[in-house]
């Protein structure tokens, strides 16, 4: 059953779980629901009980780049599940799961260029708790469905649809969109993708709203 708390709730739980291995923690949620809001906060929270305690894994470094998208016609939908190279977060996972190398180095999505740098954040051995955070981390359909085992503890941010419409706008407002791209942005992909995230993902252990 999934029990509701708050962000301090969270980190101390995380803290004092299995103290002697690595703990993966998910946060999943609509787009513009604040999870990358969350998990930052988060992180730092874990850093400041516990100095070098916690570092952040975004899905979105994870995106298939435009080389690929635009060919493959998946452009206008870029954000949408099939979008994203599921395998190798998988993989990234497992390997930060076995935490077996001084540090690991994983890709973060830079969204002013719509690109997902290489090599742009290093985790190093000594972060115990891994706080991994994307739209479809919990979605219940293959491929996505495979990362669920790889997950200690789940969390899911819950938002209404009107401010989740509400901050996508703001938010595209903020990149010089014309309303016709908005449009297109708010109904054609970020809110179908939202009401999937909602209605298709695994229940998770806690809930926390955004």
């Amino acid at each position: 059953m999934t029990e509701r708390t708050d962000p301090e709730t969270l980190a101390r739980h995380l803290l004092a779980r299995d103290p002697g291995r690595r703990v993966i923690c998910a946060i999943a949620g609509a787009p513009a629901s604040g999870k990358s809001t969350l998990a930052e906060r988060l992180v730092a929270r874990l850093n400041e009980l516990e100095p070098g305690s916690a570092a952040l894994l975004p899905m979105d470094g994870f995106h298939y780049d435009d080389l690929h998208l635009v060919p493959a016609g998946l452009r206008p939908r870029k954000g949408a599940p099939e979008t994203f190279d599921v395998g190798g977060l998988r993989h990234m996972l497992l390997r930060l799961r076995a935490n077996e190398e001084e540090a690991v180095a994983v890709p973060v999505f830079d969204r002013a260029i719509e690109i997902a740098r290489a090599g742009a954040r290093l985790i190093p051995r000594s972060a115990r708790v891994i706080v991994a955070e994307g739209n479809y981390l919990l979605l219940d359909r293959p491929p996505w469905d495979a990362l669920r085992p790889l997950f200690d503890l789940t969390v899911m941010i819950e938002v209404p649809e009107d401010e989740l419409r509400r901050r996508l706008r703001a938010r595209w407002e903020g990149y010089g969109l014309s309303e016709a791209e908005i449009a297109w942005k708010l109904d054609g992909n970020d809110l179908p993708n939202g009401r999937l995230v909602m209605a298709e993902s695994a229940a998770a252990d806690f809930a926390i709203g955004g």
